[in-house]
């Protein structure tokens, strides 16, 4: 093998090796997301819930507010 075609098969090499290290670490990114994305859904269905009982058992009066 030449020089030439050597020296290219290690720029490739180095290309594959800092892509392979760059995609490991946005899949780690992709899972931190998923899981508070997870939370968050969470999170947005308990206060969902909870302002839904709230409307139910408060009567909100039909008037204007207090700037008019």
């Amino acid at each position: 093998m030449d020089t030439e075609t050597e020296n290219r098969f290690i720029a490739l090499e180095t290309k594959l090796a800092f892509m392979d290290d760059f995609v490991n670490k946005l899949q780690q990114e992709v899972v931190k997301q998923q899981k508070m994305i997870e939370i968050l859904r969470e999170e947005n269905k308990i206060l969902s819930s909870r302002i839904m009982d709230l409307s139910e058992n408060i009567e909100i009066p039909n008037r204007k507010p207090p700037h008019y």
